[in-house]
């Protein structure tokens, strides 16, 4: 919590505000991964998934939770993401973490393959802890769309903790990178631009290593 003092102040400026929101839509680029999740046999939402989650627990300021009314850090993600269900309605696709790539998608393809047979809203997430309920991001895949923004519903506008991020349909560049819509929504109080910025660098650094075969 060392790093999180330095900027108490700002937590202070933006936490008493009536909206705490920051939110950033932009156009991500990254490296082809579809090609080695193809030779891999791994679908590459849920790699892209993996980058991700292991990009925010990179960065401490997408750490940081409000637990009764004091600021914690928390030290594991419990991986979550929206689904379409047979009725072409939202659900969530909720499961247990892991360290080993094949592993991790193993376990997010079973809990998409769950979300998306429900009739009913998953709601499995409302019987935990309300402290464990802090150790999530909230995650949407529109992969239909090329949006330009995006807005997440939060359950209190003056704290909203718990990061929402999204991100939309996938272009080929003529440079043989990848585009993408990337949308972050956080409290403005743990982050700012540049660590967007710094999110957006690293989800690019996680494929990076993979495609290059690194551990």
């Amino acid at each position: 919590m060392q790093n999180f003092e330095h900027r108490r102040d700002r937590f202070a400026l933006f936490d008493g505000m009536d909206s705490a929101v920051v939110n950033i839509t932009f156009t991500m680029t990254l490296p082809d991964f579809r090609p080695w999740c193809k030779a891999s046999s791994l679908p590459p939402f849920h790699v892209m998934l993996r980058a991700v989650l292991r990009s925010v627990l990179a960065i401490d300021n997408f750490r940081y939770r409000v637990w009764q009314d004091e600021v914690i850090r928390i030290d594991r993600l419990i991986p979550s993401f929206t689904v379409v269900n047979q009725h072409n309605d939202l659900n969530f696709a909720q499961f247990d973490w892991h360290d080993s790539l094949q592993d991790f998608v193993a376990a997010s393809v079973a809990a998409r393959g769950e979300a998306a047979s429900m009739t009913a809203l998953n709601m499995s997430h409302r019987f935990a802890a309300p402290r464990d309920s802090l150790d999530q991001v909230f995650i949407t895949c529109i992969p239909w769309l090329d949006f330009t923004s995006i807005q997440h519903p939060v359950a209190s506008s003056s704290t909203p903790d718990i990061p929402s991020l999204a991100w939309g349909r996938l272009r080929s560049a003529p440079d043989g990178t990848l585009v993408l819509p990337f949308s972050v929504q956080a409290h403005h109080g743990f982050v700012d631009g540049f660590h967007i910025y710094q999110l957006a660098e690293r989800i690019g650094a996680e494929l990076s290593e993979l495609i290059k075969g690194a551990p």
